[in-house]
């Protein structure tokens, strides 16, 4: 079977509505982190993906939010606004468009400005006053990086702005990627998600990831629907079968490898399989762990390297199972393999990166010039790619 996307007319531009068909819990109790596998169904869509692609997702902000908003604006819902950056064909109810359309948090020095100009009570004036001044840059960065746009209307009371002069202060409400964990030829009309929720607290309130939280607790199983799209992308899995892959993906990072795996049997691939994996410990957040072990008894999965952190006195990271493993990384990468890494890219990606280079360096009897030129021709020959966010 053909596994190549066809077209569809839905889009970003026009996307699809999507029910959840299923969603659960992938930690075990104990944990510190809430991951979940939700599956999403494109039955009718005409939508197809490949191993690697990513699904698209548009949320809704939460209700309690949207009525608090109201609130502290002294509106009903009802009053039409046609924000500038939407560019809309005609006006909408204000709930409506701070429901779906716009994004509640992030306020900007610009909107401080603006409630300079609204302000009338003497304090107020004087704390916004001493927090936009010139030298108060970085002071002003940090209280609005604890703030969202809520936060601001409770902190300033006395400030009065029309609907249509708030949601013109808002930014758009875009859509998040999430990498697909499934792979079309074992499930070519549902997309499954590996999606860590997001919940924490700023200046004293509840805060929440917009779409991880939409996902989880607004999106009900079979009912409700959701808008989604599918992202195509570079990182796919090796055209030749044939060929051996290393796959690194701490966390949420394993959900494109799960689609690889998948994907590398049914279509019987005779290529190498390895594994990289982490997270904090094995007994509550070995995501996926049944699969793994299932592929590796197997034989699909040629090796499984895990780096659980907190399961020892010292933290041990994917990094330092590479380099560990160095000797037999590079026969690997010598006969052809393909490097694959996804996850976080402010610290995971860079600190495999360095591994990488490190072992190539080493092993291969290289100064750190010809390392990175030999990493450089991996990424000409699409050897090395990286899925990170």
């Amino acid at each position: 079977m053909s596994t190549e996307p066809t077209a569809s007319h839905y889009t970003k531009d026009h996307p699809f509505l999507a029910r959840m068909t299923e969603k659960r819990m992938l930690n075990k109790p104990g944990s510190a982190k809430e991951t979940r596998h939700f599956v999403v169904n494109l039955a009718g869509s005409g939508l197809s993906y490949t191993a690697g692609d990513s699904l698209g997702v548009f949320p809704t902000n939460r209700p309690s939010e949207v009525n608090e908003l109201l609130q502290r604006l002294g509106a009903r819902g009802d009053e039409l606004v046609s924000p500038v950056m939407l560019k809309l064909p005609a006006p909408l109810a204000l709930r409506e468009v701070l429901c779906s359309r716009l994004a509640l948090a992030a306020p900007t020095a610009k909107f401080m400005t603006a409630l300079a100009g609204k302000v009338t009570g003497a304090g107020e004036k004087a704390k916004l006053t001493g927090l936009l001044t010139p030298e108060s840059k970085e002071v002003l960065a940090a209280f609005l990086y604890e703030r969202q746009f809520v936060d601001l209307l409770e902190e300033f009371p006395s400030a009065k702005f029309t609907p249509q002069e708030f949601v013109d202060h808002l930014r758009k409400l875009m859509p998040r990627l999430y990498s697909i964990a499934s792979s079309p030829r074992v499930f070519p009309q549902d997309v499954h998600l590996t999606v860590a929720v997001v919940r924490y607290q700023t200046n004293h309130r509840d805060r929440v990831g917009v779409c991880s939280t939409f996902l989880a607790d607004r999106m009900q199983v079979g009912s409700t629907l959701a808008q989604v799209f599918i992202s195509h992308s570079h990182f796919a899995p090796p055209e030749d079968g044939a060929k051996d892959i290393i796959m690194v993906g701490p966390g949420t990072g394993i959900a494109p490898f799960r689609a690889f795996m998948q994907d590398r049997v049914a279509s019987k691939a005779t290529g190498r399989n390895w594994m990289f994996y982490g997270d904090q410990h094995r007994a509550t957040d070995f995501l996926y762990e049944e699969e793994w072990l299932d592929w590796q008894a197997k034989g699909a999965l040629t090796r499984l390297d895990l780096a659980f952190s907190r399961d020892q006195i010292h933290k041990v990271y994917v990094q330092d199972r590479i380099r560990e493993n160095a000797v037999e990384l590079w026969r690997w990468l010598q006969n052809g393999a393909c490097f694959y890494v996804c996850g976080d890219a402010r610290r995971m990606a860079k600190d495999v990166d360095v591994a990488l280079h490190a072992v190539i360096a080493q092993q291969g009897g290289m100064d750190a010039d010809n390392a990175a030129d030999y990493v450089k021709k991996m990424k000409r020959e699409k050897r090395y790619q990286r899925d990170v966010y």
